[in-house]
């Protein structure tokens, strides 16, 4: 038996306006080009580009460089009905919007009875003129226009005839698509459906929605929406947007496609949807959220030992989609709760088909990582330290040099200016450095004077770069003198990795993860050369 084909569902993306609105968030034009490229790699429907007003250059500059771009046939300008009392040929507004050249507008009014009065101060019946002459003043100039009935939920509870009223004038107009808008993204799901449906059916209407999170639903109510016949969703990437943000396209894209079998982005696109979450987040500078459905870094990680045997043997016994269907991977936690099994696939991943869960050496693994475990440390971040310990026992593995030892000053100066130095005493091989660097810090310094010894040895680490670094106090019942975990984050530009230290002193603790980092991106090169060698 066949089953029917669904429905077209429409990605609408707006975190170039509206993920931009977010706290902490101010996207450049570089930044805004760069989104949008990636955008339409990953085969979005829709791009909006922004709300040009006569001085926001940004969106100006935007508009502009995208009419010779090539996602160009997805942009659509955004901004809102004309003014009363003003005709759209006598509002800046609107004429700013129209001379941007793009082939899509999207409109926003207002629907609630309250905003109507109380906010913009009309009539209800002008309300509903500058809805309809807007949309038709536009209809004449683009190829599609999109209405976004703004705060349509809260002002269909209060007044539901009038609501409707505005998404008739809108479509009367030409408006391709009415999207019913959460503006304060207080809808639950139940109360949402209920309204959605009753929307649906006594209107008829093309509907989308446009999904705030205030209430934590944001994602819930849009998948509803879409199962109860929606043709367009919007939202941004990861959820960005005003307060709580934004639905986030990500979960729903991925929701709708794996388990609804919508055709929402072809196969090979798909793939790209955690690259492009990681992406955004790294372009806006906010750390991704590990946690993330589908796209967070910890969304297929399995640290349980009874979740790691269960997944080595059955995939799908612990998890909910393959996660190579949105380009993200899997990963087994390396912890006190860790088991042979989880051990053998981490080992896996840099030493496939080779070692057996039964392997003397993989139990030697698991020993040692337990052992350092009970002292403080933790690899569920430090990829790096934990391969670093695991080669030492697989394969011998060698440190590339010795610290003979190492010394930092910390001192206040008369004007008051903290000065860090530190001093290092390394050997290699026959060869010995004494160095000492400054540094914004003692930890800085050390990583200075680390660098300036190594790499006229290793001239490939002035590629490494420190991401992040972070400190955790492990026993604060002892105070100053408690244990503390350091664990830094490093990359060259191609791969990331963390490494971990552990000590009573900060310094020392710092150390440890500083010098793992640097070794294992020397071992990192080595292996690279090791197999370059055996393929010729």
């Amino acid at each position: 038996m066949k089953h029917a084909p669904k429905p077209t569902v429409k990605i609408y993306d707006t975190t170039l306006r509206d993920g931009n609105q977010a706290i902490g968030i101010s996207l450049s034009l570089t930044d805004k080009l760069r989104i949008a490229e990636k955008l339409h790699e990953l085969g979005v429907h829709y791009i909006e580009g922004g709300w040009p007003t006569p001085g926001n250059t940004v969106d100006l500059d935007f508009f502009k460089r995208a009419r010779t771009s090539p996602f160009a046939a997805k942009v659509a300008v955004f901004g809102s009905t004309r003014r009363k009392g003003v005709s759209c040929a006598q509002d800046p507004l609107v004429q700013t919007m129209a001379r941007q050249g793009c082939r899509i507008a999207t409109i926003f009014g207002k629907s609630w009875d309250l905003h109507v009065r109380e906010v913009i101060g009309a009539s209800l019946e002008e309300n509903l003129a500058m809805i309809g002459e807007t949309v038709a003043y536009f209809k004449r100039r683009v190829d599609e226009v999109i209405y976004d009935a703004e705060h349509f939920f809260d002002g269909y509870r209060e007044n539901p005839e009038y609501a409707l009223k505005t998404l008739l004038a809108a479509r009367e107009a030409g408006a391709g698509c009415v999207v019913l808008c959460d503006t304060n993204g207080g809808m639950l799901p139940a109360e949402f459906l209920s309204m959605y449906r009753d929307v649906r059916d006594r209107t008829r209407l093309p509907l989308g929605v446009h999904m705030h999170n205030d209430s934590g639903c944001a994602v819930a109510n849009s998948l509803l929406a879409v199962a109860e016949g929606a043709v367009q969703v919007q939202g941004t990437i990861n959820g960005l947007g005003e307060r709580c943000g934004n639905a986030n396209l990500c979960t729903i894209i991925a929701g709708l496609q794996l388990k609804r079998g919508y055709d929402i982005l072809p196969a090979d696109e798909m793939k790209q949807l955690t690259a492009t979450a990681r992406f955004v987040s790294d372009l806006v500078n906010i750390a991704p959220d590990i946690r993330q459905p589908y796209v967070g870094e910890s969304a297929f990680s399995h640290k349980a030992g009874t979740h790691a045997d269960g997944v080595r043997k059955v995939r799908r016994s612990f998890e909910h989609v393959p996660p190579e269907s949105v380009g993200n991977k899997r990963t087994f936690v390396v912890s006190d709760q860790a088991g042979a099994s989880t051990i053998l696939e981490r080992l896996a991943e840099f030493r496939p088909g080779s070692l057996d869960k039964k392997d003397q050496r993989v139990r030697a693994v698991l020993s040692r990582i337990l052992a350092m475990e009970a002292c403080g440390y933790q690899f569920e971040a430090a990829d790096g330290s934990f391969e670093l310990v695991a080669r030492e026992i697989l394969d011998n593995y060698r440190e590339p040099f010795q610290v003979k030892g190492f010394r930092v000053i910390e001192e206040q100066r008369e004007t008051g200016e903290l000065f860090s130095e530190a001093t290092i005493k390394i050997v290699e091989g026959k060869v010995f450095e004494h160095t000492a660097a400054e540094g914004d810090g003692p930890v800085n310094a050390l990583d200075n004077a680390l660098r300036k010894a190594l790499i006229k040895l290793y001239p490939s680490l002035s590629t490494v770069k420190l991401e992040d670094f972070k400190v955790r106090v492990l026993d604060g019942k002892q105070g100053t003198g408690a244990k503390v975990r350091v664990l830094i984050g490093s990359s060259d530009g191609d791969d990331r990795w963390g490494t971990v230290g552990v000590s009573t002193n900060i310094i020392e603790a710092s150390w440890l993860a500083l010098v793992d980092s640097l070794k294992f991106k020397l071992m990192k090169d080595s292996i690279g050369r090791a197999k370059k060698r055996n393929s010729k």
